[in-house]
């Protein structure tokens, strides 16, 4: 698979898809620099042609955004958006709509804290 700046909603399937399976179905939008992409939900693409606020701001300025948008289809929804760089020019952007409220991104933020492991102890392996 290559994603480039001009790859549009259907060249963006199969990425699109396996990430929203690895996020347990989280709402997710995608496009690259030069085309719209994909909105899919509940496992299906609702949209080949999507752009959303959020998307564009990240396309523009390469940032990873963490909001609530107050405008488009996931208005008043919590979002993580992030670039898709190569050679470090943002080619895509990749959106998460946070259903839970929030919750989502706690999980993620509360599964970051250090822990603690006891002197002796070997960390377990993990396929």
């Amino acid at each position: 698979m290559n994603i480039t700046r001009s790859s549009t909603g259907r060249d963006l399937i199969e990425v699109g898809m396996a990430i929203h399976k690895l996020v347990n179905n989280l709402p997710l939008t995608m496009r690259c620099q030069n085309s719209n992409g994909l909105r899919i939900e509940e496992g299906k693409v609702l949209d080949y042609e999507y752009t959303g606020p959020v998307l564009e701001k990240v396309l523009q300025t390469g940032k990873t955004y963490r909001c609530t948008p107050v405008t488009g289809k996931y208005a008043g929804t919590p979002v993580v958006v992030v670039p898709i760089k190569e050679e470090g020019e943002v080619i895509c952007a990749l959106g998460l709509v946070d259903l839970t409220q929030g919750i989502f991104s706690d999980i993620v933020e509360i599964s970051r804290r250090p822990k603690e492991i006891k002197k002796n102890e070997t960390p377990g392996e993990f396929y």
